[in-house]
């Protein structure tokens, strides 16, 4: 024969229903949300650098140079003179790709960078020439700026890759005849 147990029934408090059915819409809402996050910095190396660059210059305080090179001012630095053309500067960088990731920094390297101010890409080297000593800029370089078609380092700049640096300018000095640095301890040492 078989037993039958009873299980005592207890009806549903008032409001339980209404409470499971928001908490189910919240975990949707927080998925949803969750997979964006993770899906926005692909959509943004997915798209034409034409129409970031055309997004991130309508942001405030983000200024476009006649070239097409964007910049924000992070720190005004101080008054005085800007880097030049052809001197010599001692800065840290950190420079990303749009997805985040980094492809080069001078935390990397452990130290501040010294190079000449036309040694670089060229939209870095028009970001530069924009910067006094103390300032800190973020620069969007678009593809025609820096590596083009072509990218750089064996694919880890793709082709036609916009580029983000956040840059502090330490230091400038004029370049001596026969590549010496003025005033930054001889020849390229700071």
């Amino acid at each position: 024969m078989s037993e039958v147990t009873a299980v005592p029934l207890r009806p549903v408090a008032k409001g339980t229903v209404t409470k499971v059915w928001i908490g189910v819409a919240v975990a949707a809402l927080a998925g949803a949300g969750l997979a964006w996050a993770g899906t926005a910095k692909q959509v943004a190396m997915g798209q034409p650098p034409s129409v970031f660059l055309a997004k991130n210059a309508k942001k405030h305080d983000v200024h476009t140079t006649a070239s097409g090179l964007e910049y924000q001012v992070l720190t005004a630095g101080q008054a005085g003179a800007k880097a030049g053309a052809t001197d010599i500067v001692l800065i840290d960088y950190d420079g990303k790709l749009l997805d985040g990731s980094t492809f080069d920094s001078t935390a990397q390297h452990g130290s501040p960078a010294v190079m000449p101010v036309a040694g670089s890409i060229p939209g870095f080297s028009e970001g530069l020439q924009l910067m006094s000593r103390g300032a800190r800029y973020r620069f969007w370089i678009p593809p025609q700026l820096a590596y083009g078609a072509q990218g750089a380092g064996d694919g880890v700049i793709p082709p036609n890759s916009v580029l983000q640096f956040d840059v502090t300018l330490h230091e400038i000095a004029p370049q001596q005849p026969g590549g010496g640095v003025a005033g930054m301890g001889g020849a390229g040492a700071m």
